[in-house]
């Protein structure tokens, strides 16, 4: 690669050659995105629950571990142990609570559930969620291509 092209780690013909070379594929290109814990109590009112059962959370497991959840009218937080033992977030907003800024809550309420910095990791293309993180006080970091087994 190039010395002076930063985005050479992320054009499509290194990721192909990646993917052959470790028997992976790449699952996604995203923004990463890191925010500092937040004091006191989360910007809204979130319950616990240990038996989610929802296509984002089932993900979560897949690729984190130590994941807990939280549910509030519309949505839903998560936050787990994931790439490198980091602490990432993921939120879910349910299509009828769109368009409300309850995403950009979630994400803000995320800084308050963990003690340590918060990760996330946001796919660029969807622009309602990048910009809820960033309001939400998320700083772009860099991106990053995760690379999954052929069969997930």
């Amino acid at each position: 690669m190039p010395a002076d092209d930063l985005s050479a780690p992320l054009n499509p013909p290194f990721l192909s050659d990646l993917e052959e070379r470790t028997g992976r594929r790449v699952n996604n290109i995203d923004m990463l995105a890191l925010a500092a814990p937040a004091a006191g109590p989360p910007p809204v009112e979130l319950a616990e629950v240990t038996d989610a059962a929802h296509p984002r959370v089932d993900r979560a497991h897949l690729y984190r571990d130590d994941v807990r959840v939280w549910t509030c009218p519309g949505g839903l937080v998560l936050v787990g142990r994931g790439v490198g033992g980091r602490w990432e977030v993921a939120i879910e907003v349910e299509p009828a609570a769109r368009g409300r800024g309850l995403g950009r809550t979630l994400a803000r309420a995320a800084r308050h559930l963990t003690p340590h910095p918060l990760w996330a990791q946001i796919a660029p293309g969807n622009a309602a969620s990048v910009r809820a993180f960033l309001a939400a006080g998320y700083v772009p970091i860099g991106a990053e291509a995760l690379l999954v087994p052929p069969a997930e």
